[in-house]
């Protein structure tokens, strides 16, 4: 039996401050396209994630360059989830002397990119 090993190369932002619900949205419309078309999409998604997404693509574009010799024009996006993190709670003063608990949710994202056979 052969085995054959599948290069890859991650990217992945822990504690970041944006809720993985936002996230997934923008994560759904990338997940198996090409790197180049991934791209164009977050360009024109106006949406919180889309920041944060972008940025992260570009690094696991260039981790697969520099680190394992990919070229970019065969990547696609193998993987990509938002995992919850932990979430920051904080108080915010209410009526009658009573208190309401704000949740400032954090998400960890990850990105895995394969070369096209």
């Amino acid at each position: 039996m052969e085995e054959t090993t599948v290069l890859e190369a991650r990217a992945s932002l822990k504690f970041a401050r944006i809720s993985p619900r936002k996230v997934k949205i923008v994560a759904d419309m990338l997940r198996g396209k090409d790197v180049q078309e991934a791209l164009a999409i977050i360009k024109f998604t106006p949406k919180a994630g889309s920041e944060v997404l972008e940025k992260l693509l570009k690094s696991a574009i260039a981790n697969a360059e520099n680190n394992h010799e990919m070229k970019s024009e065969n990547l696609y996006i193998a993987e990509i989830y938002a995992n919850q993190g932990p979430t920051l709670k904080r108080i915010r003063p209410a009526a009658k002397g009573s208190a309401v608990r704000i949740r400032k949710r954090t998400s960890h994202i990850t990105i895995v990119l394969r070369e096209k056979e």
